[in-house]
C-alpha cells in the first residue's frame, strides 16, 4: 500500500497548476494526505543532481495535512494555501521567496503589528505569479501523513524540506539563508503595505 501511494508520488500521472487547483469545485480532496511540488524554474544554488524529474518539472518539496491526529487541516485547505497565501503560514512560500529574493525587490518583511513576517502585499503576489508558472503540486490520501512523508524524506532527495530533512546537504544552507532573512526583517522597520502600493500605483500612471 504505501509502495503504491509513493509511486503515485513520485510517478504522477498529473501534476496539477495553481489555476487547477483553486478553480471551482476544487479537485484537492478535503481529506488527509501527502502532497508533492514540482518545479519547472529552480531556485539559484538549489541542488538538483538527486532529485526526481516528471515532464520538465522536479521533485523540491514534500508536505502533508495535517500535520497530527488534533489538527483539522486537509490535503485541500493547505494545498490551496500554498498557492495563494502567504509567508507567515505556508513553510513553502516563505522558503522560496528566500530563494527568489534576488529576482525581485520584495524582502521578508514584518507586517501588520510587527508580528508577522510575510513578503508584503506585493511580494506574494509576485510569488503567486511564479508559481502559476513554474510549480505543479499531486496528491495521495492517506491516515497517517506523518509516516509516508518519513519515508520519503529518508528515501527521496527533497532540498526544500528542512523539518526531518537535516541529513540532505543543502539544508544546513537552507537554514541558514532563512535565518538571514528573519533577521534582516527584524532589524527593518515594519512595512507599511498601504504606502507600498499606493507609491507603486503612482509610478504606472501616465
Amino acid at each position: 500500500m504505501a509502495l503504491l501511494l509513493k509511486d503515485q508520488l513520485l510517478r504522477p500521472e498529473r501534476l496539477l497548476s495553481r489555476s487547477e487547483v483553486l478553480s471551482r469545485p476544487c479537485p484537492v480532496p478535503a481529506k488527509r494526505g501527502v502532497y508533492a511540488w514540482y518545479f519547472s524554474s529552480i531556485p539559484d544554488g538549489v541542488p538538483t543532481d538527486a532529485c526526481l524529474s516528471v515532464d520538465g518539472h522536479t521533485l523540491l518539496y514534500v508536505g502533508i495535512s495535517p500535520k497530527n491526529e488534533s489538527s483539522s487541516q486537509n490535503l485541500r485547505k493547505r494545498i490551496s494555501y500554498h498557492y495563494r497565501g502567504n509567508a507567515e503560514g505556508s513553510t513553502l512560500r516563505l522558503t522560496l521567496g528566500v530563494l527568489l529574493g534576488g529576482q525581485n525587490d520584495f524582502p521578508l518583511r514584518r507586517v501588520g503589528s510587527g508580528n508577522r513576517m510575510t513578503l508584503t502585499h506585493l511580494g506574494e503576489q509576485w510569488l503567486d505569479q511564479w508559481l502559476a508558472q513554474n510549480a505543479r503540486v499531486c496528491w495521495v490520501e492517506h491516515p497517517q501523513p506523518w509516516v509516508l512523508e518519513d519515508e520519503l524524506l529518508r528515501e527521496v532527495s527533497l532540498p526544500l524540506n528542512l523539518q526531518g530533512n537535516a541529513h540532505h546537504g543543502f539544508s544546513p544552507r537552507l537554514s541558514e539563508m532563512r535565518l538571514a532573512a528573519k533577521a534582516a526583517a527584524r532589524a527593518m522597520p515594519i512595512a507599511q503595505e498601504g504606502n507600498q502600493q499606493r507609491l507603486i500605483a503612482k509610478e504606472q500612471l501616465p
